[in-house]
C-alpha cells in the first residue's frame, strides 16, 4: 500500500505543477490551523468554485481523483475503488473535515494512500524539479471542497 501512495503522490505531483505554457510552477504554502479534524477557514480566505473543483477532479492529470475514488458522475468510466466514494461526502463530512483530508490525510491517519495535495514536506519519490511544491494550490484546493460539499445525496 505504501509503494501505491508513493506512486500516486509521485504521479499526481508531476502533472498537477505545470502550467498551461509547460512550466513549473511555485507556490508559497499559505498558513492555515488545524482544530481537531478539520481546517475550518479557507486558505488564504479564498472562495472556491464548484465547477472549477469538478473539472480538477476529473481531470486525470491533475487531481486524478477517480484512480482512487467513485465520483456521481455517470457518464465518467474506470472510477477507482481504493478511498471511500464520494457521493454523500457532504453528509458525512463538513467543508473544514473535506479540506483538512484535502490538504494531507495523513494528519488525520497516518497510514492513508491518500496523497497529500497540500503538504511539501517529507514525500517520497517526488521528482526534483517538484520537490516544495504542493500537488494543488490554494485555489485548486478550495474549488475541489466546493465541489465536494455539493455532493449530499
Amino acid at each position: 500500500m505504501k509503494r501505491l501512495a508513493a506512486g500516486l503522490l509521485s504521479a499526481i505531483s508531476s502533472a498537477a505543477l505545470i502550467a498551461a505554457d509547460g512550466q513549473a510552477v511555485a507556490e508559497e504554502l499559505l498558513p492555515f490551523e488545524i482544530h481537531g479534524d478539520a481546517v475550518p477557514k479557507a486558505l488564504g480566505g479564498l472562495s472556491g468554485d464548484a465547477q472549477r473543483g469538478k473539472q480538477i477532479i476529473l481531470d486525470r492529470r491533475k487531481g486524478n481523483c477517480l484512480i482512487c475514488h467513485t465520483f456521481p458522475i455517470e457518464d465518467e468510466p474506470f472510477q477507482g475503488a481504493i478511498g471511500p466514494p464520494m457521493s454523500g461526502v457532504a453528509r458525512r463530512l463538513s467543508e473544514g473535515q473535506i479540506r483538512l483530508r484535502m490538504i494531507d490525510q495523513s494528519r488525520i491517519n497516518p497510514k492513508t494512500a491518500m496523497p497529500p495535495y497540500y503538504r511539501t514536506k517529507g514525500l517520497a519519490d517526488v521528482a526534483p524539479e517538484y520537490e516544495g511544491r504542493p500537488a494543488l494550490s490554494a485555489q485548486e484546493i478550495e474549488d475541489v471542497v466546493a465541489y465536494l460539499a455539493t455532493l449530499n445525496g
